[in-house]
Parts: structure tokens; C-alpha cells; sequence
């Protein structure tokens, strides 16, 4: 029994000792690989990573001249400081409208687009389409928003001065509480619908156009090439897309939000990037908005994490 123990014993140090061998070799072999990889692996844990340790604050009294380890604990304090707010309601509300309105208005259309693309035959026109859909999103929302303030400010916009010529009154886009997440949505989509086709455009350039022969020879239409065989090919990928989408489904766009916030339409426009922005920096309650910040990625953690439990059961890949 002894003999047969040592034995296997034997076999099992043999077989521990090929494997790591072989992962050796393979790391050997595929080094340049692994160098071109080693950026992105240190911006990762650089940025995303190590960063997570601030997440202490949120439990703290976080006094910036003592430090993380020395500052007074706080517990829960801050959560349920925030939770109990009435401002915690209005940004909610705030957050979650645009949020949807990102999600069903903006979402599908670099979709639609690709699809659109995918069907232009004309080799030139296709590529000049390409490119005035990516222009937009090499612009800063700076200039972006100041292009949209141009156009519609009521004081010399070129909008509202084509509107007072037909007969109408002028229309305060730029502070009308009304007018606010449309015009959020609606920036959105000019700048990053066309650079969000993308990702879909290189999906579908890897559909079997022997499929597109077959469907023709069975009579099958432009339509039902599309519904048959192009949307279903790049299905798994619209999956992904839309569970990594609410991963930052309360991610609004700081910059962007902040940049078109008046007076006029704080009511409407405060959110919880804003809200941190301004609790932490400008008012110093640096743990207060580490909580708030903390909630927000609870949140999305959630929001991945069962969206890809559903994917799964309905039979597709997931993120993981």
C-alpha cells in the first residue's frame, strides 16, 4: 500500500511539475505578447486598483492631515446621512431619468447605425459617413456644449432666431427646466452614437457572407437578411455591450451635466456626479461624497452582476 501511495504520489508531483513546465514555456514563448499587455495590466492596477483603497474614507471622518489610518471610524454614518436627505430623492429621480433615457434613446442607435452602415455599398460614401459620424467625439464636451449654446441660446442663437422669423416666441433651451434632458440626450447622441458604431461595424464585417448568398437563392429580402441572419450574429454582442452599459448605469457624465447646470435648471439637472463634485471638492465633506460615490458603484455592481445572471439563463455568454 505504501509502494502504491508513493506511486501515485509520484505521478501526481510528475504531473504538477509538466504543467507548470509547460506554462513556463508558454509564458517563454509568447513574452513579446505579454510585454505589449503589461501597460494596460499597470494602468489597471494603478488607476482602477490601487484607488479602491480609498473607499476607506467612506467609513471615516476622513481628516486629510491625519491620514486614512488615523482618521476617527465612522461606520455608517455618512450612508445613513445621505439616505435620510430630502436630496436624495431628487438627485435619485434626476439620475435615474437620464440614466433610462441614455438607455433607450441612445443605446440602440450606433445599433441602428452600423446596421445602416453595413448596408451602403458604395465604398466612398461609406467611408465619408464614417467619417463625419466619428468627428464629434474627438470634440471636448467644452466645445461641444458651447456649439449647442450657439445654436440655441436666446440671444442671438440661430435656432431661436429662425423660430422668432416664422412667427413663434423663443424658446430658453439652454435654461428651461423642460428643455433640459433633451437637450442632455440629444448632445449625447451627436457626439458618441456615431464613435459607438464601432464595436457593432467590426462585429458584423465577421458575419459568413455565405449566409447573405444562401438567404438571396432562397428569396429572403434585405429585411429578412437582416432579421435572420445579421441582428442574430451580433446578438452576443449587443448582450455584452448592454450589461458592461448598466455597469455604469448611473454614470451620467460629470462633465457634461456640469457644464449646462444653471440656476434655472438645478432642479432638474443635479445629480449624483454633480452632487459630489460639490459636497467633496468645493465643500471639503470628502468621506460624505466617498459614500455617495461608493453607492453609486453598489449600484452598478448589482446591475452587472444580474444582468449577466439573466443573460446566462437565456443562453448567452455574459461578461463572464
Amino acid at each position: 500500500m505504501n509502494e502504491q501511495y508513493e506511486a501515485q504520489l509520484q505521478m501526481r508531483t510528475n504531473y504538477r511539475f509538466f504543467k507548470e513546465s509547460l506554462f513556463i514555456r508558454d509564458i517563454v514563448r509568447d513574452r513579446w505578447l505579454y510585454v505589449i499587455l503589461l501597460p494596460g495590466i499597470l494602468y489597471f492596477i494603478i488607476f482602477k486598483y490601487v484607488p479602491m483603497f480609498g473607499l476607506l474614507m467612506a467609513f471615516e471622518d476622513y481628516k486629510p492631515h491625519l491620514g486614512f489610518m488615523n482618521s476617527p471610524w465612522a461606520g455608517l454614518k455618512h450612508f445613513e446621512r445621505f439616505f435620510s436627505e430630502p436630496q436624495f430623492w431628487i438627485l435619485f429621480r434626476n439620475t435615474i431619468l437620464l440614466a433610462i433615457y441614455n438607455l433607450v434613446f441612445f443605446f440602440p442607435l450606433p445599433i441602428v447605425l452600423a446596421l445602416m452602415l453595413n448596408e451602403v455599398r458604395i465604398g466612398l460614401f461609406k467611408r465619408f459617413a464614417q467619417t463625419l459620424l466619428y468627428l464629434p467625439h474627438f470634440i471636448s464636451w467644452v466645445v461641444a456644449v458651447g456649439i449647442f449654446y450657439v445654436l440655441f441660446t436666446t440671444e442671438g442663437g440661430v435656432v431661436n432666431e429662425l423660430i422668432q422669423k416664422i412667427g413663434m416666441e423663443k424658446i430658453p433651451f439652454m435654461l428651461s427646466e423642460d428643455w433640459f434632458r433633451p437637450m442632455i440626450i440629444s448632445q449625447s447622441i451627436w457626439k458618441e452614437a456615431g464613435w459607438g458604431t464601432i464595436i457593432f461595424l467590426a462585429a458584423l464585417s465577421g458575419v459568413d457572407l455565405q449566409l447573405y448568398e444562401a438567404a438571396r437563392m432562397d428569396g429572403a429580402g434585405r429585411w429578412r437578411q437582416l432579421w435572420h441572419i445579421t441582428l442574430p450574429a451580433i446578438r452576443s454582442t449587443i448582450v455584452i455591450l448592454f450589461i458592461l452599459r448598466l455597469g455604469s448605469f448611473l454614470d451620467t457624465g460629470f462633465e457634461h451635466i456640469f457644464l449646462m447646470l444653471n440656476s434655472m435648471n438645478r432642479e432638474v439637472g443635479e445629480v449624483f456626479d454633480t452632487f459630489v463634485y460639490m459636497k467633496g471638492l468645493t465643500q471639503g465633506q470628502y468621506s460624505y461624497s466617498a459614500a455617495v460615490g461608493m453607492f453609486k458603484s453598489l449600484v452598478g455592481l448589482v446591475l452587472v452582476l444580474g444582468s449577466n445572471w439573466i443573460a446566462k439563463k437565456f443562453g448567452e455568454e455574459g461578461v463572464y
